[in-house]
């Protein structure tokens, strides 16, 4: 249980509290009543109504704005399960606020007549009303763009470095919920068929990737809508995914997705495509239209998120999200690359350990421990990319025991001490650190970013280590070694796998760079495979 979060539910802005009839459970137990936490002040309805559409119906809601919090009941138990699992591993994020969610200790909602609640009856007859098709989507969809396909495909032209599955993920995530990606190679070319909840989100994702390039000077993407509604995703490894069920197995076995196979797709083989299970998801109401979204300043947007994924993107996510659409990244529209990371363990973290952390995710410019609240620090990455890339992996991670919160800071920049000024040590300029991942344009290292793992990646192995040799290593930091393997056709690398993510994170920062003879420093990285 996170310290720094409310666990118990408030419900006690005037009458709410007497709403409640549910017998009294731990929020750890499954319930189709989901407790939304940390909600931005001017949350509305529709918004809360879509962090819940994805993953089924939603069939009651009681919003408690004084509270900064809502109760959201699903129709099943099953789909509430579904949903809290999903951002439990993916943050939501409306308006640049991480939202937080548990299962409630209440079984089902009892609501009353209140205004309150006279809205949020409104807000759930819309969704209903699209949900069954009673409603023409035009008229909910304040842009009219609804009624696009909610898939869009995907061509990297230029594949001058690789583009993996969760690359797509961590781009096409900055504009709404992504909920399957399958990648194939058809005609030579490396495409992706990527579905949203609904086709308004991929017609701005479209609108603002199309002809963008991921990497400088190379992997343009060209976007389109795809004829198909929805995918079925059967596995979940590196070519396909379906985030909406974390269950599927990996079918190693599984043949490449060829041409053949995606021809049968498009035209409707049985097996390949289901019939829309989201079809509900569909042109959900917007407060105000997008034209009218696109009118607020746009200024300032970077000029370089994931190296050249820029400005246009930036303009029309933002739009987006003033339209009040869900981005579960938080997309980084000022191309701020300066995080705030808190609720830090001032006793054990350093300038130093942050560095090789957040290192993984990006080149660490500068990093400051605040002087009066050593619990808090502020870490500057080399561009707004590298650090929605750190925040999206390392906020709610656990650092020394205690669960790290990663968000962009108000600041632009983290500055030095001025001359004279001393102070102890706390503000770190990395500006010419040799230790920097990311220097050489296209490295390897952009195609091997993953989230914390219990299993680490490690490299640059001298010929006269040996595994008891790396195991005792490890073992000194007070890691358990589950496993350990080197790799087969290279033995300069290896993988080992411990007790934890907790321990694979702590054992990364003590023993990056770490000195094996011979010349020869240890690389350490968090590996997606394990032993």
């Amino acid at each position: 249980e996170d310290s720094a979060l409310p666990s118990q539910e408030y419900c006690s802005n005037g009458n709410d509290s007497k709403k409640f009839k549910g017998d009294i459970r731990s929020p750890g137990i499954p319930s189709r009543v989901i407790h939304v936490r940390k909600l931005p002040n001017d949350i509305n309805e529709a918004e809360v109504i879509s962090l819940g559409l994805p993953f089924g119906k939603v069939t009651n809601l009681l919003m408690l704005k004084g509270k900064n919090q809502a109760f959201l009941e699903m129709n099943t138990e099953e789909s509430a399960q579904t949903m809290v699992s999903y951002y439990s591993s993916v943050t939501p994020v409306i308006r640049n606020h991480p939202i937080y969610m548990q299962y409630s200790n209440h079984k089902e909602l009892k609501t009353d007549n209140s205004p309150n609640q006279v809205r949020a009856q409104a807000a759930l007859q819309a969704v209903n009303a699209v949900q069954t098709g009673s409603m023409p989507l035009s008229t909910v969809d304040g842009a009219g763009m609804g009624s696009q396909s909610p898939v869009l495909r995907v061509i990297v032209e230029n594949l001058f470095y690789p583009v993996t599955l969760d690359v797509l993920h961590q781009i096409f995530s900055k504009f709404g919920t992504v909920l399957k990606i399958i990648t194939f190679t058809k005609n030579n070319q490396f495409q992706a068929l990527v579905q949203y909840s609904d086709g308004m989100t991929a017609q701005h994702s479209k609108l603002s990737l199309d002809g963008q390039n991921i990497y400088n000077a190379c992997c343009t993407l060209r976007v389109s809508f795809s004829k198909l509604t929805s995918l079925n995703v059967k596995y979940n490894n590196e070519k396909s995914r379906d985030y909406t069920r974390p269950d599927l197995p990996t079918g190693d076995s599984q043949p490449s997705l060829n041409a053949q196979t995606m021809a049968a797709a498009a035209l409707s083989a049985p097996g390949i495509i289901s019939a829309s299970p989201y079809a509900g998801a569909h042109g959900f109401p917007q407060t105000f239209t997008i034209q009218q979204a696109a009118g607020l300043s746009l200024q300032g947007m970077p000029a370089g998120a994931f190296a050249s994924l820029g400005v246009p993107g930036a303009a029309a996510a933002a739009a987006a999200a003033a339209a009040g659409r869900l981005s579960l990244s938080g997309y980084n529209a000022g191309g701020n690359s300066v995080m705030l990371v808190s609720n830090l363990n001032p006793e054990s973290v350093t300038p130093q350990c942050l560095f090789i952390l957040f290192g993984v995710y990006g080149d660490v410019m500068r990093v400051k421990i605040l002087f009066n609240k050593k619990e808090n620090a502020l870490v500057q990455m080399s561009d707004g990319t590298q650090a929605q890339l750190a925040m999206s992996h390392l906020n709610g991670q656990k650092l020394y025991g205690k669960a790290l919160r990663v968000t962009l800071s108000k600041h632009t920049t983290v500055q030095l001490p001025r001359e004279g000024h001393e102070d102890q040590g706390l503000t770190k300029d990395y500006s010419n650190s040799p230790l920097h991942r990311f220097k050489k344009p296209g490295s390897k290292n952009y195609s091997n970013i993953f989230p914390p793992s219990s299993t680490l990646h490690l490299s640059n192995i001298p010929p006269s280590v040996t595994e008891d040799h790396l195991r005792g290593l490890f073992l000194t930091s007070g890691a358990v070694v589950k496993a350990f393997k080197f790799f087969q056709k290279d033995r300069k690398m290896a993988l080992i796998q411990l007790g934890s993510v907790d321990e694979a994170i702590e054992s990364l920062i003590k023993f990056h760079n770490h000195d094996l003879g011979e010349n020869h420093h240890l690389r350490v990285s968090f590996s997606k495979s394990t032993i």
